[in-house]
C-alpha cells in the first residue's frame, strides 16, 4: 500500500432524493506534496448493498477542475444510478495535460492519478480491483489524458475514452501551457513528440484495451482526431470513432457521455 494519507469528506446532503451520492475525496499527493481533491459518485443503493463496483474515471478539461463535470452536466450522478457504477472525477491541476511533465517537477499528474487516486479510490470504496471493472475519459485536455494515461497503463485500465481530445498536441505547440510541462518545441521536441497522442498508437499492437472517442465537426480539435482515427485504421487497431454535429462545447460533450457509457457499460458486461 502507498503511503498516502487521506481524508473523506462526506456531502451527500447536497444531493436530493432518489439521486446518487457525492462525495469529496482529498487524497495528499506524495509525488506532488500536496492535497488534491476529486469528486465521488456512487449510486443510490451504494450503502444499502454489500456489492462491489466498476469504475469511471471522468477528466475535466483545461482551465477546468474536478467539479467541472457535476457542475456542467450534473446528469452524470443519474447515469452512476443507470449503470449502477462509481464515477470519479478527479482534479488534473491548472492545465497540467495529465502528464509527469519532464521539466516541472511539481506536475506529476500521470503519477497522482494512475497510481494515488486509484490506490485512494480502492481503499475506501467497494469498487471490483482490476482493470476489466476500471475505464477512464474525458473532455479536451481529458480526451488526451484518458488515452495518455490508458495508452501508458494499460495493466491499470481496460477501455478508454475521449471527447472532442486534444490528441496531437504538436499542432497547438503555444496553447494552454503545454510549453510549461514539456517546454517549447524548438529546444525539447522529443518531449513533445513521446507524449503526443498520435505517436503512441503503435503502444496499442496486440494491445486488449478498447478505445471509443469522437469529435464534432466543428471543433478545432477535428482534424487531429479525424488523424488518430486514419492512423489506428493504417494499424489496424480495433476502436470506436465517431464524428457529429458540434463544436468545442458542454452541449456537445453532454451528449457524447451518453453514447460512452453504452460502450463502458458494454465492456463492463462482456466481463463479468
Amino acid at each position: 500500500m502507498k503511503n498516502f494519507y487521506l481524508l473523506l469528506l462526506l456531502i451527500c446532503n447536497v444531493i436530493s432524493t432518489n439521486a446518487s451520492d457525492v462525495d469529496t475525496l482529498i487524497v495528499v499527493s506524495n509525488a506532488m506534496n500536496k492535497s488534491i481533491k476529486n469528486i465521488v459518485i456512487t449510486p443510490t443503493n451504494y450503502n444499502k448493498k454489500n456489492d462491489n463496483y466498476s469504475v469511471l474515471y471522468l477528466l475535466h478539461g483545461a482551465d477546468g477542475n474536478y467539479k467541472d463535470w457535476i457542475s456542467n452536466n450534473p446528469i452524470i450522478k443519474e447515469y452512476s444510478d443507470t449503470f449502477n457504477i462509481i464515477i470519479v472525477c478527479p482534479d488534473g491541476g491548472f492545465n497540467s495535460w495529465y502528464f509527469d511533465s519532464p521539466i516541472d517537477q511539481k506536475m506529476k499528474y500521470e503519477t497522482y492519478i494512475s497510481d494515488e487516486l486509484i490506490n485512494a479510490v480502492d481503499s475506501n470504496y467497494r469498487t471490483i480491483k482490476n482493470k476489466t471493472n476500471r475505464v477512464v475519459t474525458g473532455l479536451s485536455m481529458g480526451g488526451h489524458g484518458a488515452l495518455y494515461l490508458a495508452f501508458r497503463h494499460q495493466d491499470i485500465w481496460g477501455a478508454a475514452g475521449s471527447m472532442s481530445g486534444g490528441l496531437d498536441i504538436r499542432s497547438f505547440k503555444n496553447d494552454w501551457n503545454i510549453p510549461d510541462r514539456l517546454g517549447d518545441y524548438e529546444n525539447y521536441k522529443n518531449n513533445w513528440e513521446n507524449n503526443t497522442i498520435i505517436n503512441m498508437v503503435s503502444m496499442l499492437k496486440g494491445s486488449d484495451l478498447k478505445i471509443i472517442f469522437d469529435c464534432g465537426v466543428d471543433d478545432f480539435f477535428y482534424d487531429v482526431n479525424k488523424k488518430v482515427h486514419d492512423a489506428l485504421v493504417e494499424m489496424n487497431i480495433p476502436h470506436d470513432y465517431t464524428e457529429r454535429s458540434g463544436g468545442h462545447s458542454w452541449e456537445y460533450w453532454s451528449n457524447s457521455i451518453k453514447y460512452q457509457l453504452l460502450f463502458f457499460n458494454e465492456f463492463f458486461k462482456s466481463n463479468n
